[in-house]
């Protein structure tokens, strides 16, 4: 049996506007979680003490082998956890990738003002438990409920020590990965308890489900934190994770990992259109390297209710409504709003980690900041139509934005500037001279 968590609860496997200015420009390309292999997701809704969590996991293989083991600050009943419809994970991604835009110049013998405007525009105990029940005192593991939800037989568990918790999961057939005592013994003494989902082959198959749909579990609790140790004991390589916080106060960061956001807002050249996954990745690993691998980054920070430009619509009241965000849905408005949502503002981390440069828990805290921010990179097409006047100066002008742009991009990623240069359709049909190149080099080229 492979033993996954999935975050919260980390699946354990077994010249240009500011950001506090509109943006504009026509979103071409964006940076979803497709892009990365092995990405786990977690929605996180917090309001005071309150969080419900969305997780959805990155399981590879036969569903019969999905476990899920997630350390939970509270006891969990029965209408606490809950089945997730995954497109609802699905669109908060595509709404808060990072992006490409793209814009294009202006005839340069043409005189014009420029003019922005912005339009705000309950299921009975399963037959096995008793028996695992007697199982479980032997080894001081207590099974305090037990639930079927949609197509997962569910489990709340309590142990007095790591070990024996250990062996009852071994017994039931989890394969546990080394290392694990240490840190099941550390959730222990916080007096967390375990949260244990299996897919239950049969009702799977009754509702007609050839996929793993997200698990939901609301809780409330003083510790807004999301476990990932446990994910990392098993992991043969880095794993990537996206935590997505939906707050009503404003952005969210890690207080026990440093928080950076991710360079934005910079121009690139025009071939990047064509393989912006390429640089995207190219980017975050060198943003990551530059970390020393402990960085959690801030790829997007937004008022719900609007984008510029939108890589997907906003959610609506009642999509965040079935993520758990429950002050939206305040019965004393008698319904809930059609329209935008209101008063949710949304937090994209994203993070590669694993045991050694994340040894903690994900901690966080709430801020009252809620300024603008995405990933966001540009590219401008240099106008190539007829012109009816000397466009020497405009020319040169846009030789150098090329320039400018092969060095930025250069530094973003890493790659060999001379490599740029030679994909840049230059107006006058050649590359700059490289600093080190002999004079001659370029002579009768």
């Amino acid at each position: 049996m492979r033993f996954l968590i999935t975050a919260t609860v980390t699946m354990l496997t077994i010249a240009l506007a500011t950001t506090a200015q509109a943006f504009c420009g026509f979103y071409v390309a964006k940076a979803d979680t497709s892009l990365f292999n092995r990405a786990s997701q977690v929605v996180l809704v917090r309001d005071d003490n309150r969080t419900v969590i969305t997780m959805a996991n990155d399981f590879q293989g036969d569903v019969k082998d999905f476990a899920v083991v997630v350390p939970v600050p509270t006891f969990i009943q029965r209408e606490q956890i809950n089945v997730a419809d995954r497109a609802l994970i699905e669109h908060l991604d595509a709404y808060t990738a990072p992006r490409l835009v793209e814009y294009h110049d202006p005839d340069p013998c043409i005189r014009y003002d420029m003019r922005m405007s912005k339009s705000m525009n309950d299921a009975a105990r399963p037959s096995a438990t008793q028996e695992l029940d007697a199982a479980g005192r032997s080894t001081g593991v207590t099974i305090e409920a037990s639930y079927t939800v949609g197509e997962y037989d569910i489990l709340i568990l309590s142990a007095e020590e790591s070990s024996g918790l250990i062996r009852w999961l071994g017994e039931n057939n989890y394969r546990i990965p080394e290392g694990a005592d240490s840190v099941i013994a550390s959730y222990l003494k916080q007096d967390m308890r375990f949260f244990v989902a299996k897919v239950n082959l049969s009702e799977q198959t009754k509702l007609g489900y050839s996929y793993l749909r997200p698990l939901q579990v609301a809780y409330e609790s003083n510790r807004f934190m999301l476990p990932i140790r446990l994910g990392t004991l098993n992991a043969k390589d880095k794993q990537e994770l996206y935590v997505y916080a939906l707050t009503r106060t404003g952005r969210v960061e890690t207080t026990n990992y440093r928080t950076v956001k991710l360079p934005s807002n910079n121009e690139v050249p025009e071939f990047v259109q064509a393989g912006f996954a390429d640089f995207y990745r190219a980017m975050f690993e060198k943003q990551t390297i530059k970390e020393n691998g402990r960085g959690v980054f801030l790829e997007y920070a937004w008022d719900m209710s609007w984008c510029d430009p939108c890589a997907a619509d906003p959610l609506s009241a009642d999509e965040l409504r079935r993520l758990g965000v429950f002050w939206t849905n305040d019965p004393s408005q008698g319904r809930i709003a059609p329209g935008p949502a209101q008063n949710v503002f949304v937090t994209r981390l994203h993070l590669r980690y694993d045991r050694d440069h994340f040894p903690e828990d994900l901690m966080f805290q709430e801020t009252g900041d809620r300024q603008n921010f995405q990933g966001r990179y540009v590219i401008r097409h240099p106008w190539t139509g007829a012109t009816s006047c000397d466009t020497t100066q405009y020319r040169a002008a846009v030789r150098e934005r090329q320039d400018r742009e092969a060095q930025t991009l250069a530094s973003l990623t890493g790659w060999s500037i001379e490599d740029i240069r030679q994909k840049i359709p230059y107006l006058d049909g050649t590359a700059p001279q490289a600093e080190n190149d002999p004079w001659w080099k370029r002579l009768w080229r």
